[in-house]
């Protein structure tokens, strides 16, 4: 700068000394006197370098003016680029989105937030305060309206308010959005700056620690919150406890916080389960354990109770949270039920013993007593009422003897663990059968017809396979219609772990819904027929259950009745 003075100094005296000779030598030619030319070029001389002078002077000064400006111009541009490069590095790494609205001009701007977050382009975004308001969820809108202007009337300068901002996907995240007023001297507001900050994951752990929050203060089950620490008891300290907790064991929210869980778990009553629970604690693994505890007014209950540690984001164990139950009722349920079922395996034992005992006693005198009434069919007795009574004794005595010796069967189905099975030709089954019928069959010339296109093979035991047809066979025929011809339909089908068989008739059926509760009973009875028995379908369910199968049962009165009977394929 000062080199520049200079040279506007030089150029001033010069183009002025020009100026000057070209003044003298004009004057010269006008006058002869040679004193007063000299003294004219020496006042010029001098008038001109004291006036470069003060102009060098006065455009020294005003460079350093300007010097000292620019300078202070460029500090301060450095320091507003920093502070925006600043500010935008907080801006992206708070997730902000700045915006800056000019009240009074009704101008809206916002900075690349309102891109990165929230998708919009730069075509999509607009400068108007309308382009914010169309963008708040309608639920929000009214309210953060209100809200937004009461502030502008109460000239309040920091604002805050929450609301759902729409998103160029249609979506709407959670925002916070904070903003300054700023007011003239005349008290107007003029313009207002804010900072929009996404919380939408905020939000939805909030949603998220409220239903959590709900559900530990609504269960039904006591839900107790311990520390980690076990440097001062071997079992946690209590932290929290919900109101499931009280209404089990007694003690209120007061009687247990900051005390040890151990005080009321009553684990001192079995040394077994304690020493796995405590195991579990320092282990820091999660366990479960049933033991008697008692209540605040010393009444014991039985208490089923797990423990499951939590940890943080760092992996380290914070709390244990621990889910208990009162099973007392539970557990009084099922010791009656172990002792009902000791019971009844008794009852059943001396049942069966009761069976064998009686099939095997009576069966001797049962034996001569009919070989005794045998005797009689070759004697003629002329008495006729001694007759009838000799014939109902014997039909009595028959009758008896079939009674002890269906008894004898169930007893043998009912009492073998281990029945031969074995792969069964149904075929060949079907037609031994038959023959066992011949006489029935012939009588009432049913139409029987087999569909096994595979020729599947049944896996089971042959009599017993040979006793479930023939009890299904005679039954179809003993209660067929008498609208119709009768039909039977044997179906088998091959499923991957067991075969089907399926049994129809178009028999005179079974009132399936009103004795669905009785239709495999034994001695149970669904037609007025003299001959029967009740005792058939019984010894049919007996001899599939006891090789592992299933049967169900399908009728209509008047139209048919159909069985599905499946044998466990071998392993």
């Amino acid at each position: 700068m000062k080199n520049k003075a200079n040279k506007i100094t030089y150029i001033f005296i010069l183009v002025a000394t020009v100026f000057a000779i070209a003044s003298i030598l004009l004057f010269e030619k006008k006058s002869n006197s040679h004193n007063i030319l000299t003294l004219h070029i020496i006042k010029d001389f001098i008038f001109i370098v004291f006036t470069g002078l003060i102009l060098r002077y006065f455009i020294t000064k005003n460079n350093k003016g300007n010097s000292s400006r620019i300078e202070k111009q460029n500090i301060d541009n450095a320091e507003i680029h920093e502070a925006k490069e600043r500010y935008d590095i907080v801006a992206k790494a708070t997730s902000d989105t700045v915006w800056d609205w000019k009240i009074v001009d009704n101008e809206f701007s916002w900075n690349k937030g309102i891109q990165n977050v929230y998708g919009y382009d730069k075509d999509d975004i607009e400068n108007t305060s309308k382009w914010w308001f169309d963008r708040i969820h309608p639920e929000d809108s009214i309210r953060m309206s209100v809200k937004l202007y009461s502030f502008l009337e109460q000239k309040t300068q920091k604002w805050q308010d929450e609301y759902r901002f729409k998103c160029k996907d249609g979506s709407y995240k959670y925002v916070l959005d904070r903003g300054f007023l700023v007011i003239d001297e005349n008290g107007t507001p003029t313009r207002m700056i804010g900072a929009m900050q996404d919380i939408t994951k905020k939000k939805e752990e909030e949603e998220r620690l409220k239903l959590l929050e709900t559900v530990i203060t609504n269960t039904k089950d006591a839900v107790v919150i311990t520390d980690s620490d076990i440097s001062e008891f071997e079992i946690p300290k209590i932290v929290f406890t919900n109101q499931a907790f009280t209404r089990m064991s007694g003690f209120e929210y007061d009687d247990v916080v900051g005390k040890s869980l151990k005080s009321f778990i009553g684990v001192e009553s079995n040394d077994t389960e304690f020493q796995k629970f405590t195991a579990s604690i320092k282990a820091k693994q999660e366990c479960e354990i049933e033991t008697i505890s008692h209540k605040k007014n010393n009444d014991e209950y039985w208490v089923r109770f797990s423990m499951v540690p939590v940890f943080n984001s760092e992996n380290e164990h914070t709390h244990w949270i621990s889910i208990q139950r009162d099973v007392t009722e539970q557990k009084k349920q099922e010791k009656e039920k172990e002792q009902l079922i000791n019971e009844l395996t008794q009852n059943n034992k001396d049942l069966r013993q009761f069976s064998y005992i009686t099939s095997h006693n009576l069966r001797a005198p049962l034996s001569n007593l009919m070989g005794l009434l045998s005797l009689t069919e070759d004697i003629e007795i002329p008495n006729e009422e001694l007759k009838l009574i000799i014939d109902g004794f014997s039909k009595s005595t028959y009758l008896l003897n079939e009674t002890i010796s269906d008894l004898g069967r169930v007893v043998i189905i009912r009492d073998n663990p281990s029945i031969e099975k074995q792969h069964i030709l149904i075929e060949e089954s079907f037609k031994n059968v038959i023959e066992q019928i011949n006489i029935l069959v012939e009588n009432n010339n049913p139409k029987i017809t087999i569909k096994n296109d595979q020729n599947l093979s049944i896996y089971s035991n042959k009599a017993y396979f040979e006793s479930i047809l023939l009890n299904l066979l005679t039954n179809s025929i003993k209660y067929k219609s008498t609208e119709r011809e009768p039909a039977i339909t044997i179906s088998v089908f091959n499923h991957p772990n067991f075969t089907e068989l399926v049994f129809e008739d178009n028999g005179i059926g079974i009132d399936v819904e009103k004795y669905k509760e009785k239709l495999f009973g034994l001695y149970q009875r669904f037609h007025n027929y003299p001959d029967s028995k009740g005792l058939g379908l019984y010894l049919v369910k007996s001899q599939i259950e006891s090789m592992g199968g299933e049967i169900k049962i399908e009728s209509e009165v008047n139209k048919g009745t159909k069985f599905i009977i499946n044998f466990k394929k071998e392993n």
